[in-house]
């Protein structure tokens, strides 16, 4: 039997997509980039970049991906935000609210650490989910969340605070997985696809 990798879109309307395409491929994932509903077609999952989640969302809007990404995520596609892509998978948003996919239930609150100049880079606290021991976050304007709702699991803290998420399908970091040579994060994302 053979088995191909999985194909994982990313997001292509701002941030590192080149940084999150080589953490999927040393991961065994095949990458694409998304900027139109047929780009959706065919992914086995989906991440949700970071960069300034305005942006993101506008451009969301004007290429008319909210409709589709929703329905595909609520489907069943496993998906990862990391940062603006956190953001924008939440149910609610505080500190300037963006539209949301509203798959997450949990509430976002944008450049909760601060401006970029308070950028920092911190190790998950000690219980993280196994797999996730001293995994090392790079934080650039992220967000917190706030409240998980009782489906929605902690994978890991920093401070004490939630750094990465999961609920079923659906994970969300605040951080940048994709500026560290550790693949687990992403490697996560490739063991929520199915078996073909």
């Amino acid at each position: 039997m053979t088995t191909s990798k999985p194909r994982v879109g990313i997001l292509a309307i701002q941030g590192d997509v080149a940084a999150h395409a080589r953490a999927l491929a040393r991961a065994g994932a095949e990458v694409c980039e998304v900027r139109t509903e047929k780009d959706i077609d065919g992914l086995d999952a989906l991440v949700l970049p970071g960069g300034e989640s305005t942006t993101i969302s506008k451009g969301m809007a004007r290429l008319g991906l909210y409709a589709p990404l929703r329905e595909r995520i609520r489907a069943g596609m496993p998906v990862l935000g990391t940062c603006a892509g956190a953001i924008l998978l939440a149910r609610q948003v505080e500190n300037r609210p963006v539209e949301t996919l509203e798959v997450l239930d949990i509430i976002a609150v944008r450049n909760a650490y601060g401006t970029q100049v308070d950028s920092f880079a911190a190790q998950v606290d000690a219980g993280a989910a196994k797999g996730l021991e001293g995994l090392r976050c790079v934080f650039i304007r992220a967000p917190r969340l706030h409240r998980p709702g009782e489906d929605v699991r902690v994978l890991a803290r920093v401070d004490g605070e939630p750094v990465l998420v999961q609920q079923g399908h659906v994970l969300a970091a605040t951080f940048h997985p994709e500026l560290t040579d550790d693949p687990r994060v992403h490697r996560r994302l490739i063991e929520l696809v199915p078996p073909r």
